[in-house]
């Protein structure tokens, strides 16, 4: 099951990670599906949901690195 967390952005609304899966979703603010990443290490969700910027850690670690 997933853990999700309410994020501070103006991009991004909130942040899920199933940890057994080593599966992450992002919901953004303006867009219905909810994006699915794989194999995502959890030291790398947790780096997201405290960045300062989540959207800039978003496009400089998360963005085409986590296809399924």
């Amino acid at each position: 099951m997933a853990e999700w967390v309410m994020v501070r952005s103006t991009a991004i609304r909130r942040i899920g990670y199933d940890s057994d899966a080593m599966r992450m979703y992002v919901d953004f603010e303006d867009s219905d599906p909810v994006y699915s990443f794989c194999r995502v290490p959890e030291r790398v969700f947790r780096e997201f949901i405290s960045a300062r910027s989540v959207g800039q850690y978003y496009h400089q670690y998360i963005k085409d690195r986590y296809g399924c």
